[in-house]
């Protein structure tokens, strides 16, 4: 078994659609009309055959308060790998990107939090083990 795709909730697909691929660099892998909708995934442009985020709209009566509230507690929702956390901040901070969290080391892991401007926190981390 292996995890082959994640699902981050997103207010707007279109919005986070441009965040994810223009700002993040994420790589669109399937883009299929589904209602009003779409099944919109993206890969790492480093793994384009690995794990998928699936932009996946919080239209679930649950989905928009479970958001808020990871938001507002400052919870991240997930967690990305980078090579050089410090190196990303810089380049997404020159970029406009407001982060929560600077980096910060804590012991072998290095991690910043970024808001993805469409409801979530989400971690950079690297793990030097």
């Amino acid at each position: 078994m292996r995890v082959y795709i994640t699902s981050v909730m997103v207010d707007d697909q279109a919005k986070a659609e441009k965040f994810y691929t223009e700002i993040l660099r994420f790589v669109k892998k399937h883009d299929v009309p589904v209602g009003e909708f779409k099944w919109l995934t993206l890969v790492s442009p480093e793994d384009e055959a690995g794990v998928e985020v699936l932009l996946e709209p919080a239209e679930h009566p649950a989905a928009r308060p479970f958001q808020a509230a990871l938001f507002a507690d400052g919870i991240p929702l997930t967690s990305f790998a980078v090579d050089d956390v410090r190196s990303e901040y810089e380049r997404l901070r020159a970029l406009g990107v407001r982060f929560t969290q600077e980096p910060t080391e804590m012991g072998p892991v290095t991690t910043a939090v970024l808001d993805d401007t469409c409801g979530n926190l989400i971690q950079l981390s690297n793990y030097r083990g």
